[in-house]
């Protein structure tokens, strides 16, 4: 039986560059929660289809369970963890979920602030239809999504000094 040759990798992963041996068939959403332990980023359909372990690459919206960990290597990842501000600190987009109770069992949350902070980062004052745009790719079982972009809705309109 062979050994599986290890890759080194080098990702920036929420501003800290994290280096390790990865088999190169490791999946980025692996590499996140059983490498280095950040765990909020979900494994749902692991097929690319609910959205649940996305992240930023880059700055734009992936689906971690199709890209493997060597994909990754060299460029920058954030994770649910990587959008707060500061520890112990909420983004104006995790605290309108939280203002707007735009999650329920909450599997879907990751995901869906990840699809909503890409969107406020292109187009800080989105309309209706373009939230609804953005978090179509993610499932979610509970909210009926009204809450999801109800905040949304409240966090663009606290940055531009309207209020809900």
């Amino acid at each position: 039986m062979s050994k599986i040759k290890l890759t080194s990798i080098a990702i920036k992963v929420n501003g800290v560059v994290r280096e390790a041996q990865v088999e190169p068939r490791t999946t980025l959403v692996d590499f996140l929660r059983d490498t280095l332990f950040l765990t909020g980023t979900h494994i749902g359909c692991e097929h690319g289809v609910c959205g649940a372990c996305s992240v930023l690459v880059d700055g734009d919206p992936v689906r971690s369970c199709c890209m493997f960990a060597v994909q990754a290597d060299g460029l920058s990842v954030t994770t649910v963890e990587g959008l707060a501000p500061e520890r112990g600190k909420l983004s104006a987009i995790q605290d309108a979920f939280c203002e707007k109770h735009a999650m329920q069992c909450g599997y879907c949350t990751p995901g869906m602030l990840i699809a909503c902070h890409a969107l406020v980062e292109r187009n800080p004052h989105p309309d209706e239809a373009a939230i609804r745009e953005a978090i179509s790719g993610n499932l979610c079982r509970c909210t009926g999504y009204q809450q999801i972009v109800d905040a949304v809705k409240h966090a663009t309109g606290a940055k531009s000094g309207a209020h809900d």
